[in-house]
């Protein structure tokens, strides 16, 4: 099977990418700004804004699935305009179109959220994610649409790089003691994502952490597993910022539905690196 894979130069996308390859498929990914370097994956130069140029690459790769993972927090042509040409890219050439969405559509509140709920954006990016989400339902019925939340990896993943630089002092401001999320593996997400492609699962899906903690929470456990102090993230409250405090995803149809075991936070970063 061929998959094109529309961001691979991310942090997902590479290793969305990296997996679909050991799983013996012909990988296309694109990128905006330079290639990956992942052995094997054939790059593409793309603009997911130039609806045209994302059509024409679909007509010519021809590919059996479509995996959707760009986005870019501050850029709506990108991540709602870009999510509608390459869901009438992946319809015009009949391919299965597996999208990437957020927990950032949601306003928050104290329940959890299920998958089927309408969301409520209150920031700029989760408005883009909510448009986007709409246009792939209209163009691309059959798509599954992933709402996930924050993906962490190693220490050069952007999340947890965001930790240790506070941490250590490179960056300035505050992890909230008040926002609360449910971060995913970047490897069980990619696995999860790479299950969806293989199914008919249509609509959304929350595929996110089963532990809840708060960005603060998740610099301590960053700092322990690092070798970093505690004591030394710098920890705040929203004091009333425009941001959703507490979104928790609602994931246990994912767990019925997918044999991927999506691991906790805690258990992901229990341990130094070696």
């Amino acid at each position: 099977m061929t998959y094109l894979v529309v961001g691979a130069g991310g942090h997902l996308g590479g290793e969305v990418a990296r997996r679909a390859l050991a799983y013996g498929h012909r990988v296309i990914g694109t990128y905006h700004s330079a290639p990956g370097e992942i052995p094997g994956v054939g790059w593409r130069p793309l603009d997911v804004r130039n609806r045209v140029a994302v059509r024409e690459l679909c007509a010519a790769v021809r590919p059996s699935v479509v995996i959707n993972t760009a986005a870019r927090y501050t850029d709506w042509a990108t991540t709602a305009d870009g999510a509608a040409s390459v869901a009438l890219a992946a319809a015009d050439v009949g391919a299965r179109l597996v999208h990437l969405s957020t927990d950032a559509l949601h306003a928050g509140r104290p329940a959890p959220y299920g998958d089927d709920e309408v969301p409520s954006p209150i920031t700029p990016y989760g408005a883009s994610k909510a448009a986007a989400e709409t246009a792939v339902r209209a163009l691309h019925p059959g798509a599954a649409l992933v709402r996930t939340s924050l993906i962490i990896g190693d220490e050069h993943s952007a999340q947890v790089r965001l930790c240790i630089d506070m941490i250590t002092g490179r960056a300035s401001g505050v992890l909230f003691t008040d926002e609360f999320r449910c971060p995913v593996g970047v490897e069980d997400l990619a696995e999860a994502v790479l299950e969806l492609a293989t199914s008919d699962y249509a609509g959304v899906l929350n595929v996110a952490g089963p532990d809840t903690v708060t960005r603060a929470g998740l610099g301590e456990l960053v700092a322990r597993r690092y070798g970093l102090d505690p004591l030394r993230v710098p920890a705040g409250s929203l004091n009333g910022m425009h941001r959703p405090a507490r979104v928790v995803l609602d994931s246990s149809r994912a767990g019925k539905l997918l044999t991927t075991r999506i691991r906790g936070v805690r258990e992901l970063l229990d341990h130094r690196p070696e």
